[in-house]
């Protein structure tokens, strides 16, 4: 279900869970562009408070349509460190992301993150 606009990945914790997640090129199309021609990525978890699970990656790519609220099942690219963050919750950050998608499964499964579990991001291939 990928077009040009929108592109269907799955977030997996190894052995745990494996989520769908929308990247929507309208978002942010030089981040996410970046961010397609870089997949499958691949990271060590981390937790900002109770809202946010992220990745740290090798991505680089500047700030793009910044914001700091996100909702939760929000993904957004935090330039700064390279870093793809979900959102498992509603969030006012003190930094400004990059707005890159949505996702689709129960978000809620990643509230059992454990840092130091392994977050891959790729393109489901049939």
């Amino acid at each position: 279900m990928s077009s040009v606009s929108r592109k269907q990945l799955i977030l997996e914790i190894p052995g745990k869970v494996k989520l769908s997640c929308d990247l929507k090129r309208h978002l942010s199309p030089r981040t996410v562009g970046t961010i397609m021609r870089s997949l499958p990525l691949e990271g060590n978890s981390h937790t900002l408070g109770q809202s946010i699970v992220y990745f740290e990656t090798s991505v680089d790519s500047g700030i793009e349509r910044a914001r700091s609220e996100f909702k939760k099942g929000d993904v957004a690219f935090l330039p700064s460190t390279g870093s793809i963050c979900f959102f498992v919750g509603n969030v006012n950050s003190s930094k400004t992301m990059t707005p890159i998608g949505k996702i689709n499964g129960d978000i809620d499964e990643l509230k059992n993150v454990k840092p130091g579990d392994v977050l891959r991001l790729y393109e489901e291939t049939t």
